[in-house]
C-alpha cells in the first residue's frame, strides 16, 4: 500500500478558527500528510495551480470567499483537484449543490479525526 507521501499526500485545509487548524493540521501530519493551513479561502486558491497535487478541505462558512465558490474557483482552475467541503451548518440542500458542483465529499462538524484521515486517503 502507498504511504501518503509516495502520493504526493498534500493537503491545504482552510477554516477561519485556529483551535481547529492546529488540531486538523497536527492529525494529518501525524499521519504522514504534508499540510499546509489557512484561515482564509482565497490565499490557498492564490497558490492552487492545475498539478496541485494534493486535495483541498475547506469549511463551507467563512469570511470573504466561502468554501462553496472556493471549490467552484478550484473547479475552474483544474477538475481533478478533489475538494471536500466541511461545515457545522450544513443541510442536505447545500450538500447535494456542494457534490453537483464538484466537490469531492460533503461532511458535517464535528467529524470524528479518522474520517478526515479516510476522506483525504481515498482523494489523492
Amino acid at each position: 500500500m502507498n504511504s501518503p507521501a509516495d502520493m504526493g499526500g498534500l493537503v491545504f485545509f482552510i477554516d477561519d478558527e485556529k483551535a481547529i487548524r492546529d488540531s486538523l493540521r497536527q492529525g494529518l501530519e501525524l499521519a504522514g500528510y504534508t499540510c499546509q493551513d489557512f484561515d482564509r479561502a482565497q490565499k490557498a486558491l492564490d497558490l492552487l495551480t492545475p498539478d496541485f497535487p494534493g486535495v483541498v478541505l475547506s469549511d463551507v462558512k467563512m469570511p470573504g470567499l466561502n468554501g462553496l465558490d472556493l471549490q467552484r474557483a478550484v473547479h475552474q482552475l483544474d477538475p481533478d483537484i478533489p475538494v471536500v467541503l466541511v461545515t457545522a451548518h450544513g443541510d442536505i440542500n447545500m450538500a447535494v449543490e456542494a457534490i453537483r458542483a464538484g466537490a469531492y465529499d460533503f461532511i458535517e462538524k464535528p467529524f470524528e479525526p479518522e474520517r478526515i484521515l479516510d476522506l483525504v486517503h481515498r482523494a489523492l
